[in-house]
């Protein structure tokens, strides 16, 4: 029974290391990425939508994005929803397509971004100690319903910590990436 406990753990944790990364490309490098905008939401008929789900994206060079729209209606719908955004960039509509054009990074917004970065990783932190805390709850009800003993408590919290250590290395590795992704010139 307790095996269903760490995998379940494990499953979660991998989940928050994967949430991270998901999270820190929507963060600017310098580099056009079409995984910067793709899941900004535009208002699509009062609708919160991903902005994937009504445009193609594609990087054209190392600095510049194109959106086109498949209905030219939500245009200006993008257009707000870029501005909007924390993302520091002003889109050029031609009635077409929208263009991001990435100005190069000043120092000062490259160490803004270190720190959005790191907010991040500590929020994949929590996330991965909440699992812990769920684990370790789970495993104190079963020695409470004397389905495990005292040792085998004192292991599976060993384990468990064990499990959370490595996941917060990891959240640690994927975070310095993209510091140093961020800072590079």
């Amino acid at each position: 029974m307790a095996d269903d406990v760490f995998a379940d753990v494990e499953h979660r944790m991998l989940g928050a290391v994967e949430a991270l990364r998901r999270d820190l490309q929507t963060v600017r490098t310098g580099r056009a990425s079409p995984s910067l905008v793709e899941r900004l939401p535009v208002d699509y008929f009062g609708t919160p939508t991903p902005l994937q789900q009504l445009a193609t994206i594609h990087a054209t060079d190392a600095r510049t994005l194109t959106i086109q729209p498949w209905d030219r209606k939500v245009l200006g719908d993008i257009e707000k929803a870029i501005q909007k955004s924390d993302l520091g960039l002003n889109p050029t509509n031609d009635g077409q397509v929208i263009r991001l054009v990435m100005p190069p990074l000043t120092e000062e917004r490259r160490k803004d971004l270190v720190k959005v970065v790191h907010r991040k990783v500590d929020e994949g932190k929590v996330a991965v100690r909440n699992c812990r805390r769920d684990g370790h709850d789970h495993l104190r009800d079963q020695e409470k319903a004397k389905e495990i003993s005292a040792d085998d408590l004192k292991r599976g919290t060993d384990r468990l910590q064990k499990l959370t250590d490595r996941y917060i290395d990891e959240l640690d590795k994927v975070g310095r990436a993209k510091e140093v992704e961020i800072t590079a010139v």
